[in-house]
């Protein structure tokens, strides 16, 4: 098992560096692809694909209940949220090729319309289940949003990252972060760590592990950043610290996302999302973390750095 997930995080990793890398319509396909990958496994986990169960609703024009057999396979309201997906990544595509032939890359309207394709999702998933009561619950609604705003929206905030000024250089600090400090947390924890922190829900984190996990990754953004200054129209120290902040505090992140991805396989009953990747799981299972760093490192950089 163990070089069976080293080997998986091997060929992951030189597909991630490789696609953030090329940028552009490569990494927006592979982030299409990943995100409706995690979509999926999400909604499964979550209940809005609910398989052959059957659904008992109330039949408020004749008031007796009846039974509604949900097909398999994909729901309608899953269905929305991937066309949404497309949709969603489709106008960053769009934007990016508006800013290659403009050379500039208008955020504010690009945001706005990404916006504004988060609320039509919604407010198609609503309609589907309007238009299709009983035979969807509110939950599912709920768990098809959700979804939709975890994995997809959430891991496209790689790709916003790659698009700033910076973004060449800025984008490895989501990886540094989330990978970074995961590495550094299981080996401080396995070398010194005594405390658990979160026995219930992670019972092998400890509280030695959860800050060398933060340090460590403010130790490598910060030599990360002492060594491409070079590339930047600003100082060394100024980078440098900037680079170390973005990854302590997504590193702070990184852990609360994959804590978050463990509590609701706990409460799900669940392994794993899904067995994509040998050793893993899911795309879920490995991306935990990022999703929630690259949000982070993009608002950090828009704050700190302002490109």
């Amino acid at each position: 098992m163990f070089w069976t997930r080293l080997f998986s995080g091997i060929i992951l990793l030189a597909i991630a560096i490789g696609t953030i890398w090329l940028g552009g319509p490569v990494l927006t396909a592979v982030l299409l692809v990943v995100s409706l990958i995690g979509y999926r496994e999400l909604t499964k986990a979550l209940g809005a694909a609910s398989g052959e169960k059957k659904v008992v609703a109330k039949d408020n024009a004749s008031s007796r209940s009846s039974f509604f057999l949900v097909p398999p396979g994909i729901t309608a309201i899953e269905m929305t949220g991937m066309a949404g997906t497309v949709l969603y990544y489709g106008m960053i595509q769009y934007f990016m090729k508006t800013e290659q032939e403009s050379g500039v890359w208008n955020s504010q309207e690009g945001i706005v319309w990404l916006l504004a394709c988060i609320v039509l999702v919604f407010l198609v998933q609503l309609s589907v289940y309007v238009f299709a009561f009983p035979k969807y619950q509110a939950e599912q609604v709920m768990a098809g949003f959700f979804s939709f705003v975890y994995a997809p929206v959430m891991l496209s905030f790689i790709e916003l990252t790659r698009m700033t000024g910076v973004g060449i250089i800025i984008v490895w600090l989501i990886l540094i972060s989330s990978w970074g400090c995961d590495t550094c947390a299981y080996a401080v924890g396995k070398l010194i760590g005594r405390k658990k922190i979160f026995p219930v829900l992670s019972p092998k984190k400890s509280l030695e592990g959860c800050i060398g996990g933060v340090l460590g990754a403010a130790l490598l953004g910060f030599l990360y950043g002492k060594f491409l200054v070079g590339m930047f129209p600003i100082t060394v120290d100024t980078f440098a610290w900037q680079a170390a902040l973005i990854c302590a505090l997504g590193a702070v992140v990184s852990m609360v996302g994959d804590l978050a991805a463990s509590a609701i396989k706990r409460n799900k009953g669940i392994k794993d999302y899904g067995k994509l990747i040998p050793g893993h799981g899911g795309i879920m299972d490995r991306f935990d973390s990022v999703i929630i760093t690259a949000p982070i490192v993009y608002f950090m950089t828009m704050f700190l750095i302002g490109h």
